[in-house]
């Protein structure tokens, strides 16, 4: 409930303040993404961090009477910095496909949002070796709209196994990097090695304190895309605060 969020959002911001505070050479990058009737409250009570604040979703449909939609330049217009596109949820729950995909990253971007674009395999998928098939496509499409500029600047891409989602299971540090190094290559593909190697892209599978270092440790993994373990604020700024914290970036939802 809202009372819930308030506390936990305060805790977030008092720590944020003092890594801020403490000038430190790389302080984490975060984002916090809330339920839309919590992003107001967000917003009034992470003011004056670093903390940005980003939606879970947002309509396919930008003006019009569509009632009960929330449109991306809306969202824009009350401070969120960030759209998160392609949870696999949407992809699953909500039978959001690849060019719906598509259409969303364009959307934001024309509305003045950063994009993290999700992509990853079930376990299905995972167990028939059609990891590479699978992240390549969601990618290319993901990305099919979108300019070497917009993805250097305004994208950033988490890999998320469906099979390690709120399961508890966590793909091992080599089992993430591997998959990492999937979705780098095929970048560079898409916009030169040196596009490729400024992209941040992100872990989301299960993300805890205790399997965040040795994931960090990995030189394709730039960040996290926690879930569960963002709920508690201890839990989350053990996350953010990694042994060898650096210039990372790190997404709550």
């Amino acid at each position: 409930d809202l009372g819930e969020a308030e506390a936990l959002l305060s805790l977030l911001a008092a720590n944020q303040k003092a890594l801020d505070a403490a000038g430190a050479a790389a302080v984490p990058e975060v984002c916090v993404f809330p339920p839309f009737p919590y992003i107001p409250r967000a917003l009034e009570l992470l003011k004056g961090t670093s903390i940005q604040v980003g939606c879970q979703d947002f309509s396919l449909e930008t003006k019009g009477a569509f009632t009960g939609e929330v449109s991306a330049p809306m969202l824009k217009s009350v401070g969120c910095d960030y759209a998160l596109v392609g949870h696999s949820e949407r992809r699953s729950i909500y039978e959001e496909d690849d060019d719906i995909v598509t259409k969303k990253v364009r959307l934001a971007l024309d509305a003045g949002l950063k994009v993290v674009l999700c992509v990853g395999e079930t376990e299905r998928e995972y167990d028939m070796e059609l990891l590479e098939a699978v992240v390549t496509l969601q990618v290319k499409k993901g990305l099919e709209l979108v300019t070497a500029a917009e993805l250097r600047e305004s994208v950033t891409i988490a890999y998320e196994p469906v099979w390690a989602i709120g399961t508890g299971k966590v793909a091992t540090p080599e089992q993430a990097q591997a998959a990492h190094a999937v979705i780098r290559g095929v970048l560079g593909t898409l916009h030169g090695e040196d596009i490729a190697a400024g992209v941040r892209i992100q872990y989301g599978g299960s993300v805890t304190p205790e399997s965040v270092d040795d994931l960090m440790a990995q030189p394709d993994v730039d960040g996290a895309l926690v879930g569960g373990a963002s709920l508690v604020a201890e839990k989350f700024s053990r996350i953010i605060e990694f042994n060898g914290m650096g210039a990372a970036s790190y997404v709550a939802r």
